[in-house]
């Protein structure tokens, strides 16, 4: 997708399903709805209790740091002062689309529409909700909005496509496609997904033509590689379907469908080991695919490796506690392995089910003889005696298929290979955009800065407790009675906590009013709590005031300094490469902490913190340089041996970069584990 457009879907083909997904998830560009601006708020506290751009930007602070209770607080205050305006109606209903209440957030989208009805992008959040209800009709019916106002919105007539194939209204579909074609002749993603819609017309001829014609814009596009190789697939061309996924692998190497699907070409082809492998491959990428643990488990049963054997097929009955046949296949390993008693009762569960199952019969009277129960092997050997002698052709047709598909569930092919799906393909809308935003922008992401707070999270692997004598010192003037930590990991806060935050608030307001001379601490505390309801304005300002009192305590600089990166964070989301405002805030930012080291040489915390900082700047050599002074400080600091380990890997020093990584493995950032495996793999 371009880079240039905001799109609300981010369409990605799925070979998770054999041979083709028709449906790709929706998805929200938080760039695109985090710059909405209709008009401006215009303020005019004589008539408002509020400042209701300052509450504005301070609700959708806390809609950026997922605090979305909190935002729609703030949204509430702005709709009751000015009930007229449409943004906050539209900002609260995405609030509560994160919320996933898509009947509160359909609502809010056409209360701002009310007021509004001339933004293209409240159409869009609401078609979307819509379509979370399935109600894909009156999502079509916005998104012929936004057109009718945007014609070469490409989101809009985007989704409006995918609402018509749900619908299986494939002539409608084809009829937009032909449309987007007009307008993006050269938009790969439209032939492929014109593609789909000839697939699901039974038209196999015509969507091959649209597939080579994107190949033709782009003979490396991952997607048509992968949906030409599953077309070889059903023609039972598994060479060349093979070829074909390599290519698409090669272009998208972690997809983890890629990898099924060529596992089903080598099993085809009595690759057997080369199968096994691309099923580890795609379990490594999705620990939690169900036909790879199903068929990894019946190769490994082939290859005598029972025990891991087991496991897959524990991992299958997991999900499917009533799947006879993984039921089966485990029972048959379990007695491979001498756990007669478990190998029984998974057999007998399984007759139940089938009570014609002759070969279960035969399998549990074998295990029966072996748990020494003469009398229950001989009860079932004449049930299948019997059935043989009734059989008018003497015995059943013991012929099996080497594959089946998933919905399959005949216990006589329960050796077989399973593929997925073609029928009915899987309906499934991911939320993408969820999370932060910058957490997903680039592959290398660092570890966040450390701030001071009054609520942390306790990493489950590492050790390493965060300790400096100036947030003791703080902590010992007693100004608060809950302690401040330094950290970061900073959880979510519950409804409850913010509406303490609030209370406090209004408390150090009333002792900071009352007293003749407050210090420098009682600023401090205020800008705490300021921070946590993210009113950032407000924090910064305390922290001024707290300065001019207290010129010499280097914590006042650095908690500015985060309060400014939270700040720029927020504002900055969606940006494609570092902006000149941004650049600015967050060179106001380096400049406080630079004066914490100054006021506080040994502030290992602070230094890593203009480490993280140069990192976003892209300045990996100052980067490196300040994450070795943190660690000259702190020695056995994770989160510093991460960011310089990122730091040197994207400054070309790879080795350096891979050794890094490793101590912050060993110290328990458990994630440079999977970062050490894909890099090492460059070093070869």
């Amino acid at each position: 997708m371009l880079a240039s457009q905001f799109s609300f879907l981010n369409f990605q083909f799925s070979t998770l399903l054999f041979p083709f997904s028709i449906f790709q998830p929706f998805n929200l560009s938080l760039f695109q709805l985090f710059n909405y601006s209709t008009f401006p708020l215009s303020i005019n506290t004589a008539s408002a209790q509020i400042n209701t751009d300052r509450v504005m930007l301070m609700g959708r602070n806390a809609l950026y740091y997922e605090d979305y209770v909190l935002s729609i607080q703030r949204f509430n205050m702005v709709i009751s002062a000015k009930p007229y305006l449409s943004e906050p109606y539209f900002f609260r209903g995405l609030a509560k689309f994160y919320l996933e209440d898509y009947v509160g957030a359909e609502q809010d989208c056409s209360m701002s529409l009310e007021r509004n009805p001339y933004v293209p992008n409240s159409y869009q959040l609401r078609g979307l909700c819509r379509v979370n209800q399935k109600n894909f009709q009156g999502a079509i019916v916005d998104y012929q909005k936004v057109i009718q106002m945007e014609p070469k919105n490409r989101a809009s007539w985007h989704n409006m496509v995918l609402c018509h194939i749900e619908l299986k209204d494939y002539a409608q579909a084809d009829s937009a496609l032909d449309q987007m074609l007009r307008y993006w002749p050269r938009e790969v993603e439209n032939m492929t997904l014109k593609a789909q819609v000839a697939f699901a017309m039974q038209d196999t001829l015509r969507g091959l033509q649209y597939i080579d014609s994107a190949l033709v814009v782009d003979a490396y596009d991952a997607q048509a590689w992968t949906m030409r190789s599953m077309v070889s697939l059903q023609r039972g061309n598994y060479r060349q379907a093979e070829e074909e996924i390599d290519k698409a692998i090669i272009q998208r190497p972690r997809m983890a469908g890629n990898f099924i699907n060529r596992a089903l070409a080598r099993f085809h082809q009595n690759n057997l080991r080369g199968a096994m492998d691309d099923y580890d491959q795609a379990l490594e990428l999705d620990p939690n695919n169900y036909l790879g643990h199903f068929n990894r488990g019946l190769l490994r049963a082939q290859v005598g490796d029972d025990n891991r054997a087991i496991e897959d097929f524990n991992f299958v009955l997991s999900l499917e506690p009533d799947n006879t046949i993984a039921l089966y296949n485990r029972a048959l390993l379990l007695d491979q392995t001498g756990d007669y008693s478990g190998a029984l009762r998974d057999i007998s569960a399984v007759i139940d089910e089938n009570p014609e199952f002759w070969a279960g019969y035969m399998q549990r009277a074998a295990v029966r003889r072996k748990l020494g129960d003469t009398y229950g092997a001989e009860r079932d050997e004449f049930k299948v005696m019997k059935a043989r002698l009734d059989a008018r052709n003497g015995q059943r047709d013991t012929t099996h298929a080497k594959t089946r598909k998933k919905s399959d569930r005949n216990i006589e092919d329960y050796a077989s290979i399973v593929e997925a799906d073609t029928d009915e393909p899987e309906r499934e809308y991911e939320s993408a955009y969820r999370g932060r935003v910058q957490d997903h922008r680039v592959e290398l992401s660092p570890q966040p800065i450390y701030v001071v707070a009054l609520h942390t999270l306790q990493s489950p692997t590492s050790r390493f407790i965060p300790f400096h004598r100036l947030v003791e010192q703080f902590n010992a003037s007693a100004v608060i009675t809950q302690k401040v930590y330094l950290t970061n990991l900073e959880p979510q806060l519950e409804e409850s906590e913010l509406q303490q935050h609030f209370t406090d608030i209004q408390l150090q307001n009333a002792r900071i009013d009352q007293s003749s001379s407050p210090n420098a601490n009682q600023f401090i505390a205020r800008a705490l709590s300021a921070y946590h309801v993210r009113d950032f304005e407000s924090a910064l300002t305390d922290l001024e005031r707290a300065a001019v009192l207290d010129a010499k305590n280097a914590l006042i600089p650095f908690m500015a300094a985060q309060v400014r990166c939270r700040q720029t964070e927020a504002q900055s989301v969606g940006e494609e490469s570092v902006s000149m405002t941004t650049r600015l805030a967050y060179s106001r930012a380096l400049d406080e902490l630079r004066l914490a080291v100054s006021l506080q040489p040994d502030f290992a915390y602070a230094w890593y913190n203009i480490g993280v900082i140069q990192l976003l700047l892209h300045d990996y050599h100052q980067a490196r340089e300040a994450l070795s002074r943190a660690l000259n400080l702190e020695p056995r600091f994770p989160a510093a041996y991460y960011n310089r380990g990122i730091a040197c890997i994207l400054d070309g020093q790879l080795q350096l970069g891979l050794s890094d990584l490793s101590q912050a493995g060993e110290y328990g950032l458990y994630q440079a584990y999977n970062l050490i495996k894909r890099y090492s793999k460059e070093q070869k």
